[in-house]
């Protein structure tokens, strides 16, 4: 179920009623405006004289700035994704449930860059990915990413999507953390989590892959092998948005995103 939920941040400057008109029109009929003028209407009345409508009307206008101040959007919900095998595994983890701090759960905020919606971009110095929404906006997910000698960079594509897919170490994972199972299967212990998002160069895996996780106590933190790791639930999520061949941008260190960090809404 999606839930709605309110902004408390302060609006911006420059806003303009065409570009928001949608949001005042939604404050008009808030509480808090409706509170506002009830109150103003209780002061008309024990002023005396009448006061013009034109007057009442101008305080109106002026309140709107502060109904914007009152945004409402969708947030996404926890589980909406979720299928009943996802509830099944997810209930019986082989791992605690990580405290993930609050900037890393899962926000809608302000997304000013030029990426086309349905974009995904990830910014590896703030440990944050972003799913690009319409009209400014995007989801914006904590991650953990790959240590900087290891982090894949560039532009990728949505080249496969998986549920619960197995993992396959590598020849350089076995060399270096290993020895694993040549196949360990799908599943809560698996290192790759719920989804796999595969990233492909042209028709070439990179090998590089957004996706779960069994240590939920990294996100936020450069310590994966280079892959980008997310909460299962939030990767679930991400799963239930992208579509095959969608691009990925992967900053490399060093190059911000520039999004505000502040979080807006929360999922």
């Amino acid at each position: 179920m999606e839930t709605v939920r309110r902004s408390s941040a302060v609006c911006g400057e420059g806003t303009r009623f065409g570009k928001h008109a949608h949001v005042f029109r939604g404050a008009l009929f808030s509480a808090r405006f409706g509170h506002h003028v009830a109150k103003l209407g209780v002061l008309l009345s024990l002023s005396g004289p009448a006061v013009p409508k034109s007057l009442f009307a101008l305080f109106v206008v002026a309140m709107l700035p502060l109904g914007g101040c009152m945004q409402t959007t969708l947030s996404p919900s926890t589980d909406a994704s979720m299928t009943p095998r996802d509830r099944q595994l997810l209930a019986h983890t082989p791992y605690a449930q990580a405290n993930v701090p609050e900037q890393y759960l899962r926000h809608i905020v302000d997304y000013p860059r030029k990426e086309q919606p349905g974009t995904i971009l990830v910014d590896t110095d703030a440990r944050y990915l972003y799913f690009v929404l319409p009209e400014g906006k995007a989801i914006r997910y904590g991650v953990a990413v790959g240590e900087e000698a290891m982090a894949f960079s560039g532009v990728a594509r949505v080249g496969r999507l998986a549920e619960w897919p197995d993992w396959v170490p590598t020849a350089d994972i076995q060399a270096r953390l290993g020895p694993y199972p040549a196949r360990v299967t799908g599943g809560p212990a698996n290192p790759l989590g719920a989804r796999g998002i595969y990233l492909y160069a042209g028709n070439k895996d990179t090998l590089y892959r957004i996706h779960g996780t069994n240590q939920p106590e990294y996100i936020g933190q450069a310590i994966s092998s280079g892959c980008i790791r997310m909460r299962n639930e939030d990767v679930i999520d991400l799963y239930d948005r992208v579509k095959l061949n969608s691009t990925v941008v992967v900053l490399p260190p060093g190059q911000n995103a520039q999004v505000e960090a502040g979080p807006r809404w929360r999922g």
